[in-house]
């Protein structure tokens, strides 16, 4: 999956260890080996981006924040602590990641809830179904989708 020459990364911010698994392998399969980050909830997301710099560079193994460049997040709703809802208003209410294109992947499909998340500033808003094959075909035509998406030049994301 290639935009102007360099790899789109995935960011999964899921709490359901089981959709986080389906979800990066059918990626894989569908052709889609770039790196993924996972977060198992929004607090988990929040610090990761917002967080103290130098925290990031911790043993989690995972790259920094102002190390990433071309990535997408895929966002679930529903999780402990801190849910999908405000991990998508601060992320697009900060001016270090307001340009991160963020796909809401999750079980809702309440019209209400669908048109808060586009008012907030998904880019994309895909309901996973319930059905086990049908969510896996979900997350292949996902995967089809980022090989061809075109994002901006990528931007190491500021700190203030």
């Amino acid at each position: 999956m290639a935009t102007n020459g360099e790899t789109v990364g995935i960011i999964l911010i899921e709490d359901d260890d089981g959709h986080a698994t389906l979800v990066e392998r059918n990626l894989r399969r569908a052709g889609v080996s770039n790196g993924f980050l996972r977060f198992s909830d929004g607090q988990e997301a929040l610090d990761y981006f917002f967080g103290d710099p130098a925290a990031a560079d911790d043993a989690t193994g995972r790259p920094a924040p102002r190390e990433l460049t071309n990535f997408v997040v895929l966002l679930d709703l529903k999780m402990p602590r801190v849910d999908g809802f405000e991990v998508l208003r601060r992320l697009k209410t900060s001016p270090s990641t307001a340009a991160v294109p963020v796909i809401v992947l999750t079980t809702t499909d309440d019209p209400r809830e669908i048109a808060r998340c586009y008012e907030l500033g998904c880019n994309v808003y895909i309901t996973k179904p319930v059905e086990y094959d049908a969510f896996i075909e979900a997350v292949r035509r996902l995967g089809f989708f980022l090989q061809v998406v075109k994002l901006p030049p990528g931007h190491p994301l500021s700190r203030p």
